[in-house]
């Protein structure tokens, strides 16, 4: 394995990494856990070969969030990437990705605006510019995401469509499902913010939002089932809740009553210091 840190050993290496057949890009922020090496073994079943990026991406952080207090820890994260036979750690620095006078950035409407898009402004810009700049250094055949992060999913793919980016290509970033732990919570980085007790509370997350999609798809009131997991949360520890969202899961479009297509159920609460955020697929009503 192989670790850059500028753009130009980075395209030697790309151009003998796809020589040798096609190539995977896994996109992080680093402080990997199982939920990143399950995009990684993904990776590895889908290529020839796999390139992941780490880089904390000031961007897709706003005033007061944790850009300094998120965690960094490249020799552990390369560690485990080259147990897993990663062939490519691509970790540039800000200079590199950002160079001075940097004056160019990428906005998508629509799937971008509501949820975490109107709880963190901007955020969604600093993904898409640097997921397009990602896909234009490293050149992937296709690149692997969480479904943790619904609607970032949902803004790469239609950045990807819109712009016409062929690598990859819309149909070429996969979606792999959100990782649990035992008790159900989504694994995340940020889980490192919680105290001991904090994390025993977060497991009301999806234990709350399981209950509201059983309600949902027996036909129950959509707006008593989402106010039945606000309480649920709030008594189970959280603080408060940013959003609980019964959406259209393609466009992201909030719905008040279930649909007969596709829904995803998804969540953004807070407790201590972590703003967790989680969702989960619904099951269309029957037309």
């Amino acid at each position: 394995m192989q670790t850059v840190h500028s753009l130009d050993p980075l395209r030697n290496l790309v151009a003998d990494l796809r020589q040798a057949g096609k190539l995977a890009l896994v996109p992080t922020m680093g402080a990997l856990h199982e939920g990143h090496l399950t995009l990684v073994r993904e990776a590895r079943a889908r290529a020839d070969r796999v390139a992941v990026s780490i880089f904390v991406n000031p961007l897709q952080f706003g005033a007061g969030e944790d850009l300094d207090a998120y965690p960094r820890q490249l020799e552990r994260d390369c560690a485990l990437l080259e147990a897993e036979g990663v062939d490519l750690v691509w970790g540039p620095t800000v200079e590199a990705m950002y160079p001075q006078g940097f004056a160019t950035g990428i906005s998508v409407s629509g799937v971008s605006e509501g949820l975490c898009g109107a709880q963190r402004p901007g955020h969604f810009d600093g993904v898409a510019t640097v997921v397009c700049k990602l896909f234009h250094q490293v050149l992937p055949d296709l690149a692997l995401f969480g479904e943790k992060d619904w609607q970032q999913l949902a803004v790469i793919r239609r950045m990807a469509r819109d712009l016409d980016l062929t690598r990859p290509h819309v149909d070429r970033i996969i979606g792999v499902p959100t990782v649990r732990e035992a008790d159900g919570l989504a694994m995340s980085s940020r889980n490192a913010y919680l105290t001991p007790q904090q994390r025993a509370q977060a497991a009301a997350l999806p234990a709350a939002m399981r209950q509201a999609i059983a309600t949902i798809e027996r036909g129950a009131s959509v707006p008593a089932a989402l106010a039945a997991l606000d309480v649920a949360l709030l008594a189970g520890g959280f603080t408060s809740i940013d959003y609980a969202r019964l959406c259209d899961a393609e466009n992201l479009t909030p719905l008040e009553h279930a649909s007969t297509k596709p829904m995803r159920l998804l969540v953004a609460a807070r407790i201590g210091k972590a703003r967790l955020i989680d969702n989960m697929a619904v099951q269309p009503a029957r037309s």
